[in-house]
């Protein structure tokens, strides 16, 4: 049996209303992205703060251009380079500061490796990550989440989960994060999976 299959029977014999949203939903098909550094998944998500996914990508491409050598730049290339480079690409004057300290604290250990950031647990990384200027739990969480692969996360700040609970299980009004959170013990030690199935609640909701 694989894990995907633990993890919905799990929810299912957990939670009756999660039982009926696996069996419309189908199969749980989350799948963590190829494996990018703490540095480079952050570095990525700042360039997304609140910014359309297109406008992110093409600030993305600009300044990887900078540093033509590479795939990525490394956290000595990026304090290496000038600000107005930076902001050339089209970060704001906020993400240059953000990105040059997740540089910094990625040099001096505080934000591990990718060979290091998998011997941490959960709230391990949590901790270390959210020191870094612009980073909050919620961005650590789909870090967690998407890139490390980590089976026990519930991001209750995130708004598509709690609408998607809100959906589920009927609520007239947008559940608390402490709600969800709460509701969600049930669902250990698979809350992603429920999270992901919350998501897709949602987002079957907006179809027409």
């Amino acid at each position: 049996m694989d894990r995907r299959t633990i993890e919905t029977r799990h929810l299912s014999k957990a939670d009756p209303v999660m039982k009926r949203l696996i069996r419309d939903i189908g199969p749980y098909r989350l799948m963590p992205r190829a494996r990018r550094s703490p540095f480079e998944s952050l570095a990525r998500a700042v360039a997304y703060q609140q910014l359309h996914e297109k406008a992110a990508e093409s600030i993305l491409r600009r300044f990887v251009a900078l540093c033509p050598a590479r795939r990525f730049p490394r956290p000595d290339d990026l304090l290496a380079m000038d600000e107005q480079a930076i902001r050339s690409a089209g970060f704001s004057q906020a993400k240059v500061a953000a990105l040059r300290d997740l540089a910094a604290k990625t040099l001096d250990g505080t934000v591990p490796t990718g060979a290091k950031v998998r011997t941490l647990d959960d709230e391990a990384i949590i901790e270390r990550l959210i020191t870094v200027r612009g980073v909050g739990r919620w961005t650590v969480e789909m870090l967690l989440i998407f890139q490390l692969g980590r089976p026990d996360v519930l991001p209750v700040d995130d708004f598509g989960v709690r609408n998607g609970f809100r959906i589920a299980y009927g609520r007239r009004t947008m559940p608390t994060p402490k709600a969800v959170r709460r509701y969600g013990e049930r669902w250990k030690p698979y809350r992603t999976a429920a999270a992901w199935y919350l998501w897709r609640a949602a987002n079957r909701a907006k179809k027409p």
